[in-house]
């Protein structure tokens, strides 16, 4: 609908250039955005002020002029022009009941676009070190940057998801001590016990298997435990694949899978950092000082140059970011989008010059950061801290195990990313209309409650006669559940440009609200064969729009409840 009110606009912009009011080489970069009220009408374009020095007239007479170049529309019952030159569009009541039959054309695919246009789009998310059991931080990661792929891949971009993790380092190494000690039968208690050593149960589970002997299988490569206590690599190498592969188990117990695994060490043993940092060097946005290799990253924005490698030799933890996105250019993602917590925000702006001084044609900008805030999670009212196995922190497979998949999903998505969240439990396993979840997966039930009551009751709906007598749809629920229904591939659009599935959650909370009040006040189930197939029709198409939506987020659509 937006669409088609943009190209009457284009149109009529088209026919003023033909007549010389406009420039031809005039800038048409204009919005169409639904109004506030529906008393100012159902859009507004700012065409006319925008075009207006291009056309030396002022505002409202250009939009006078634009006006009387719209071809006609049966989609617009009403055009008006307001304030210093917006341009309102008053939709007829056919173009909302013809949306109606477009969504049962479309089916699943109603709200899916080409606008990606079949790009690359590279979605790193999650991207956890394999030194313990995914935490709830991880698990809002996951959600997000999971819809988010989603979202590209349902307008027009060609995803690629990718995990990207540490196998050497610090971290690994505390880990790789902790399962040693375990193996030699050591507790935390132990006064000799790794003073940054892990302490949740997973660790004995990990030791236990590796002096078993268990082979496991992790990104492709298999690992058998070698039973040797005293082999600190092996033990390290195996802990490693036993991780990864429970990680990648609650991934899937969440709906989450990757295509691409991305190991740090290969940064180092394929030298591409050292080969970043020669392109660095050889573009000159480098220098010496103090024994240590700078970049300038102050040429591209940042507030101070940043030491890159350090005087003993060693680079810098911004560095091998760098390499790493470059990589991703480099593999042909042409939009990059990376999922982090919000404490990692300090070391962006120096990823981001160290990328653009490579001077590669990398985009300014590249990659996209979505950052996220911290998640806590209460009980009765009271935060739950600690998990029995993680030792430390909730795990996300504690959430999934108490609340299910599609709460957790949803309520870990339902909120901007830079929000900090609240998880209740309480509420998520709720069954009532407080719990959003429920509330909506209850509409898309209870559509179906109707189709299978209809059949109960010995009758059919027929498809064709409800779509040729929509005009029966007049009232007020019935007006705005038609409203909401053309929202939604905008909402698509806008949430995918932004990287912001929240606002499919809020949506979706919204549509089924529409429903829900249109179910309490009208019967559908009539006497009258041509208002029951004309009001089918409608909650069949919301019913079609509320399960796109939830597959949008990872989130099932029951039939029934």
């Amino acid at each position: 609908m937006k669409d088609s009110l943009n190209q009457i606009v284009l149109h009529a912009i088209e026919r003023l250039q033909d007549q010389a009011v406009l420039p031809a080489d005039a800038d048409v970069a204009f919005t169409m955005e639904r109004t506030r009220s529906r008393e100012h009408g159902d859009f507004a374009t700012n065409a006319a002020m925008l075009l207006a020095k291009a056309a030396r007239k002022p505002p409202r007479a250009l939009a006078e002029l634009l006006v009387a170049a719209l071809p006609p529309s049966s989609d617009v019952a009403k055009v008006e022009i307001a304030g210093p030159g917006f341009i309102n569009f008053f939709l007829s009541a056919g173009a909302y009941r013809a949306e109606i039959n477009s969504i049962l054309e479309a089916g699943a695919a109603y709200g899916r676009s080409g606008r990606g246009n079949g790009r690359t789009a590279g979605v790193e998310f999650v991207s956890a070190n394999p030194t313990g059991p995914l935490h709830v931080g991880h698990g809002r990661n996951a959600a997000i940057g999971d819809c988010i792929a989603r979202l590209l891949a349902a307008t027009g971009w060609n995803v690629r998801r990718e995990f990207y993790y540490n196998d050497a380092g610090a971290q690994i190494q505390n880990l790789a001590v902790s399962v040693q000690a375990r193996a030699r039968g050591m507790t935390p208690e132990a006064a000799d016990w790794p003073a940054d050593g892990y302490r949740g149960e997973y660790i004995i589970d990990v030791a236990k298997a590796y002096l078993a002997g268990e082979t496991v299988v992790a990104d492709g490569h298999t690992v058998v435990g070698t039973k040797n206590v005293d082999d600190l690599d092996s033990i390290r190498h195996f802990a490693v694949a036993y991780l990864r592969r429970e990680q990648d188990l609650d991934l899937k117990a969440f709906g989450v899978s990757f295509d691409v695994y991305f190991l740090e060490s290969s940064l180092y043993t394929d030298h591409k950092v050292e080969e970043t940092v020669r392109e660095l060097v050889a573009h000159g946005h480098t220098y010496e000082e103090g024994g240590a290799l700078w970049l300038r990253t102050t040429d591209f924005g940042d507030d101070k140059d940043r030491v890159m490698r350090k005087s003993d030799g060693t680079f810098t933890y911004f560095v091998p970011d760098v390499a790493y996105h470059r990589s991703k250019w480099l593999r042909g993602y042409q939009r990059a989008i990376t999922v982090l917590g919000s404490d990692h925000h300090g070391s962006l702006a120096r990823v981001k010059a160290g990328l653009q001084a490579l001077d590669c044609g990398i985009p300014q900008g590249y990659p996209d950061y979505m950052l996220y805030q911290m998640v806590t999670v209460m009980r009765g009212g009271e935060e739950v801290k600690l998990s029995k196995r993680a030792g430390s922190y909730v795990t996300l497979r504690d959430l999934i195990d108490e609340v299910g998949r599609d709460a957790t999903r949803y309520f870990l998505a339902a909120r901007k990313g830079d929000s900090q969240l609240v998880f209740d439990i309480d509420l998520a396993r709720s069954q009532s209309n407080d719990n959003p979840v429920y509330y909506i997966q209850y509409a898309h039930a209870r559509v179906c409650s109707v189709l299978r009551q209809l059949r109960e009751r010995g009758l059919e709906w027929n498809r064709a006669n409800g779509v040729a007598h929509l005009e029966r749809l007049d009232n007020e629920h019935e007006s705005a559940l038609m409203t909401e229904l053309t929202r939604y591939p905008e909402v698509v659009e806008t949430a995918a440009a932004n990287l912001e599935p929240h606002l499919v959650a809020q949506y979706l909370r919204e549509l089924a609200n529409a429903l829900h009040t249109y179910y309490h006040a009208h019967p559908f189930l009539v006497d009258d064969a041509n208002l029951r197939d004309a009001r089918l029709a409608l909650i069949v198409a919301v019913r079609q729009v509320l399960a796109n939506g939830l597959d949008l987020l990872g989130v099932s659509a029951p039939e029934t409840m």
